[in-house]
């Protein structure tokens, strides 16, 4: 059973993304603001491997749903 925490930066790790703190925001800051009519799992900015994660976790309501929820508004603002 996986029990590990899913936050903001493990979600950039499990993305394959830099993850440390100034990184992270570095990365939401350079890829904001995301358009209101595009999904988050179709963002131009994902390559097809972090695009089926995203939907694969929102379809199965999975643990990482609250932190891509939250990378999902910070993009938008």
């Amino acid at each position: 059973m996986d029990t590990s925490t899913h936050n903001m930066n493990t979600l950039f790790a499990q993305l394959g993304l830099e993850n440390d703190p100034t990184q992270v925001k570095q990365w939401i800051s350079s890829h904001s603001p995301l358009n209101s009519a595009v999904s988050l799992a179709e963002a131009p900015f994902w390559n097809e491997a972090q695009r089926e994660f995203i939907m694969q976790a929102w379809e199965e309501d999975s643990d990482w749903c609250e932190a891509i929820d939250e990378l999902d508004a910070l993009l938008r603002h």
